[in-house]
Protein backbone atom coordinates (compact mmCIF):
# COMPACT_ATOMS: atom_id res chain seq x y z
CA UNK A 1 0.00 0.00 0.00
CA UNK A 2 3.07 2.19 1.30
CA UNK A 3 4.37 1.79 -2.82
CA UNK A 4 1.06 2.47 -3.97
CA UNK A 5 0.77 5.81 -2.31
CA UNK A 6 4.17 6.86 -3.20
CA UNK A 7 3.92 5.87 -7.35
CA UNK A 8 0.48 7.77 -7.45
CA UNK A 9 1.72 10.84 -5.37
CA UNK A 10 4.67 11.14 -7.53
CA UNK A 11 2.41 10.65 -10.77
CA UNK A 12 0.20 12.97 -9.72
CA UNK A 13 3.04 15.82 -8.90
CA UNK A 14 5.17 15.20 -12.06
CA UNK A 15 1.76 15.23 -13.94
CA UNK A 16 1.21 18.63 -12.37
CA UNK A 17 4.17 19.97 -12.49
CA UNK A 18 4.59 18.92 -16.06
CA UNK A 19 1.38 21.11 -16.98
CA UNK A 20 2.73 24.07 -15.22
CA UNK A 21 5.89 23.88 -16.56
CA UNK A 22 4.55 24.01 -20.19
CA UNK A 23 2.15 26.46 -19.52
CA UNK A 24 4.71 28.60 -17.68
CA UNK A 25 7.14 28.19 -20.80
CA UNK A 26 3.57 29.50 -23.11
CA UNK A 27 3.30 32.87 -21.50
CA UNK A 28 7.73 33.41 -20.86
CA UNK A 29 7.71 32.75 -17.18
CA UNK A 30 10.81 29.84 -17.78
CA UNK A 31 12.45 30.33 -14.48
CA UNK A 32 8.88 29.78 -12.40
CA UNK A 33 8.20 26.79 -14.87
CA UNK A 34 11.68 25.26 -14.28
CA UNK A 35 11.57 25.64 -10.53
CA UNK A 36 7.79 25.26 -9.38
CA UNK A 37 6.47 23.39 -6.44
CA UNK A 38 10.04 21.72 -5.98
CA UNK A 39 9.16 22.28 -2.08
CA UNK A 40 6.93 19.50 -2.46
CA UNK A 41 9.67 17.31 -2.71
CA UNK A 42 11.39 18.18 0.51
CA UNK A 43 10.73 16.04 3.55
CA UNK A 44 8.10 18.01 5.26
CA UNK A 45 5.90 18.21 2.26
CA UNK A 46 6.81 14.91 0.63
CA UNK A 47 5.93 12.49 3.65
CA UNK A 48 2.42 13.77 4.35
CA UNK A 49 1.31 13.71 1.13
CA UNK A 50 2.46 10.06 0.50
CA UNK A 51 1.06 9.23 3.73
CA UNK A 52 -2.38 10.96 2.56
CA UNK A 53 -2.43 10.15 -0.85
CA UNK A 54 -6.19 9.83 -2.04
CA UNK A 55 -5.73 8.52 -5.24
CA UNK A 56 -4.93 11.58 -7.22
CA UNK A 57 -8.65 12.68 -6.84
CA UNK A 58 -7.89 14.90 -4.00
CA UNK A 59 -5.32 16.62 -2.22
CA UNK A 60 -3.66 14.61 0.22
CA UNK A 61 -3.36 18.16 2.34
CA UNK A 62 -7.09 17.77 2.77
CA UNK A 63 -6.72 14.36 4.19
CA UNK A 64 -3.91 15.73 6.61
CA UNK A 65 -5.92 18.49 7.94
CA UNK A 66 -8.83 16.33 8.09
CA UNK A 67 -6.93 13.42 10.21
CA UNK A 68 -4.94 16.51 12.46
CA UNK A 69 -6.65 19.36 12.23
CA UNK A 70 -4.19 21.66 9.99
CA UNK A 71 -1.84 20.83 7.57
CA UNK A 72 1.74 21.27 8.02
CA UNK A 73 2.56 20.41 4.57
CA UNK A 74 0.25 23.30 3.39
CA UNK A 75 1.89 25.51 5.92
CA UNK A 76 5.42 25.32 4.62
CA UNK A 77 3.81 24.95 1.08
CA UNK A 78 2.27 28.15 0.79
CA UNK A 79 5.26 29.89 3.01
CA UNK A 80 7.70 29.14 0.60
CA UNK A 81 6.17 29.52 -2.46
CA UNK A 82 4.93 32.76 -4.22
CA UNK A 83 2.36 31.76 -6.84
CA UNK A 84 -0.12 31.06 -3.09
CA UNK A 85 -1.90 34.26 -2.45
CA UNK A 86 -1.46 32.99 1.48
CA UNK A 87 2.30 33.86 0.77
CA UNK A 88 0.91 37.97 0.24
CA UNK A 89 -0.50 38.09 3.22
CA UNK A 90 0.83 40.69 6.11
CA UNK A 91 -0.46 42.53 8.92
CA UNK A 92 -2.22 45.92 7.88
CA UNK A 93 -0.56 49.28 8.41
CA UNK A 94 -3.56 50.42 10.74
CA UNK A 95 -3.94 47.58 12.54
CA UNK A 96 -1.04 45.28 13.46
CA UNK A 97 -3.51 42.59 14.64
CA UNK A 98 -5.53 42.29 11.02
CA UNK A 99 -3.59 40.17 8.23
CA UNK A 100 -4.39 41.88 4.83
CA UNK A 101 -3.81 40.58 1.26
CA UNK A 102 -0.68 42.17 -0.39
CA UNK A 103 -1.81 42.68 -4.00
CA UNK A 104 0.74 39.84 -6.11
CA UNK A 105 3.25 41.06 -8.13
CA UNK A 106 1.77 40.15 -12.04
CA UNK A 107 4.47 37.16 -12.64
CA UNK A 108 3.19 35.10 -9.07
CA UNK A 109 -0.10 36.08 -9.88
CA UNK A 110 0.36 34.41 -13.69
CA UNK A 111 1.63 31.49 -12.14
CA UNK A 112 -0.84 31.18 -9.34
CA UNK A 113 -3.68 30.99 -12.37
CA UNK A 114 -1.28 28.40 -14.12
CA UNK A 115 -1.02 26.71 -10.96
CA UNK A 116 -5.21 26.64 -10.99
CA UNK A 117 -5.40 25.93 -14.77
CA UNK A 118 -2.72 23.07 -13.99
CA UNK A 119 -4.23 21.10 -11.06
CA UNK A 120 -7.86 21.40 -12.55
CA UNK A 121 -6.42 19.18 -15.38
CA UNK A 122 -4.68 16.67 -13.52
CA UNK A 123 -7.61 15.95 -10.61
CA UNK A 124 -10.24 15.93 -13.68
CA UNK A 125 -8.23 14.04 -16.13
CA UNK A 126 -9.97 12.98 -18.95
CA UNK A 127 -13.00 15.61 -18.10
CA UNK A 128 -11.11 19.15 -17.87
CA UNK A 129 -12.78 22.11 -19.43
CA UNK A 130 -11.81 25.28 -19.56
CA UNK A 131 -14.48 26.79 -17.30
CA UNK A 132 -13.53 24.31 -14.30
CA UNK A 133 -10.66 26.96 -12.89
CA UNK A 134 -13.60 29.93 -13.07
CA UNK A 135 -16.07 27.98 -11.45
CA UNK A 136 -13.36 26.87 -8.72
CA UNK A 137 -12.29 30.34 -8.18
CA UNK A 138 -16.16 31.57 -7.78
CA UNK A 139 -16.57 29.28 -5.60
CA UNK A 140 -13.57 28.64 -3.37
CA UNK A 141 -11.62 32.08 -3.60
CA UNK A 142 -11.30 33.99 0.04
CA UNK A 143 -12.03 37.59 -1.68
CA UNK A 144 -11.97 39.01 1.79
CA UNK A 145 -8.48 37.60 2.32
CA UNK A 146 -7.51 37.87 -1.45
CA UNK A 147 -5.79 41.41 -2.25
CA UNK A 148 -9.38 42.94 -4.09
CA UNK A 149 -6.83 43.49 -7.21
CA UNK A 150 -5.39 40.37 -7.57
CA UNK A 151 -8.98 38.55 -6.67
CA UNK A 152 -10.61 40.50 -9.54
CA UNK A 153 -8.01 39.96 -12.06
CA UNK A 154 -7.55 36.12 -11.56
CA UNK A 155 -11.46 36.13 -11.44
CA UNK A 156 -10.94 37.95 -15.00
CA UNK A 157 -8.02 35.53 -16.66
CA UNK A 158 -10.40 32.79 -15.92
CA UNK A 159 -13.41 34.33 -17.54
CA UNK A 160 -11.16 35.10 -20.76
CA UNK A 161 -9.91 31.51 -20.34
CA UNK A 162 -13.51 30.36 -20.53
CA UNK A 163 -15.21 32.88 -22.99
CA UNK A 164 -12.70 33.31 -25.52
CA UNK A 165 -10.23 30.38 -25.10
CA UNK A 166 -6.64 29.94 -24.08
CA UNK A 167 -5.20 32.18 -26.71
CA UNK A 168 -6.83 34.75 -25.62
CA UNK A 169 -5.95 34.10 -22.00
CA UNK A 170 -2.31 34.16 -23.15
CA UNK A 171 -2.30 37.28 -24.46
CA UNK A 172 -3.69 38.85 -22.11
CA UNK A 173 -1.71 37.33 -19.23
CA UNK A 174 1.67 38.49 -21.82
CA UNK A 175 -0.15 41.96 -21.45
CA UNK A 176 0.10 41.92 -17.31
CA UNK A 177 3.45 40.66 -17.17
CA UNK A 178 4.45 43.59 -19.23
CA UNK A 179 2.08 46.07 -17.81
CA UNK A 180 1.01 45.30 -15.21
CA UNK A 181 -2.86 44.89 -13.62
Amino acid sequence: MVFKALFGHLRVVMHHRRVVRTLCFRAGLYRQGLLHDLSKFSPTEFIPSVRYYQGGKASPIRGERKAKGYSECWLHHKGRNKHHFEYWLDYGEGSPLRLEGIKMPPKYLTEMALDRIAASMTYNAGKYDRGMPLEYTLQHNPVQVMHKDTARELEHIFRILKDDGEDAMFDHLKDILKNGY
